[in-house]
């Protein structure tokens, strides 16, 4: 079994509750589609812990504007949040998000953040098998929309696992995938939101970073000061 995880974005009590539910299942196949970094501020444990389980991976948009230091161009406020994950991410961790590829092949699945077209900003939200063409998987893998999805047709396969640390389905439960053989399946698990919610009370980030959590809704979605 391979689990599927990203959107991690900083929120370590919910990938804490993730690896959890993996550990129980008797999952040790990590592998992670992007976005480790941005919004919530654990940067560092989020990128210990799936390094410490061997985790593979491909880069974020999230990622790439904290190892490269461009700004997002959609959100100051997810600006923001990468400048302050910028001042306290440990150098290691760094180069680890650094070296990731943009789209990587592994346990039979190819895998990207965004969409085959532009791998870092797109939102794939309606597959097609043309999307797919002249690929050589026959499973494919992505996040980036925090809303899961599995879909297929004509022979090909597709998941996004959801968000880890930030859904956007209105369930406010961390959301993963598992891959076992043929079959893909979503799975949901509750974690502490409020713990979150006083990391980035504590790292001096806007409460509203948080306050959309208990809502499984993007941040500022629910207020009109808070982009």
């Amino acid at each position: 079994m391979i689990a599927l995880l990203s959107d991690i974005h900083g929120n370590y009590p919910a990938l804490s509750a993730v690896l959890a539910r993996l550990d129980r299942l008797g999952v040790n196949e990590l592998f992670c589609l992007g976005d480790t970094a941005g919004w919530a501020p654990q940067i560092n444990e989020c990128c210990a812990a799936l390094r410490e389980r061997g985790a593979v991976g491909v880069r974020g948009n999230h990622d790439d504007y904290l190892v490269t230091g461009r700004l997002s161009g959609r959100s100051a406020t997810a600006d923001l949040c990468i400048a302050y994950q910028r001042t306290v991410i440990e150098t290691e961790h760094l180069e680890w998000l650094g070296a990731l590829p943009l789209v990587l092949s592994a346990f039979g699945i190819e895998a990207v953040h965004g969409g085959w077209d532009d791998p870092l900003e797109q939102y794939l939200r309606e597959p097609s098998v043309e999307m797919f063409t002249g690929r050589q998987s026959g499973l494919f893998a992505s996040g980036h929309t925090h809303v899961p999805l599995l879909w297929e047709g004509a022979g090909i396969r597709y998941c996004n696992p959801g968000s880890v640390g930030q859904p956007r389905d209105s369930d406010p439960r961390a959301s993963f995938a598992i891959v076992d053989g043929e079959s893909m399946r979503i799975e949901r698990v509750e974690y502490d939101i409020e713990a979150t919610r006083a990391a980035i009370a504590s790292a001096g980030l806007p409460d509203y970073v948080g306050s959309s959590l208990p809502l499984g809704l993007p941040v500022g979605s629910h207020c009109r000061e808070c982009r």
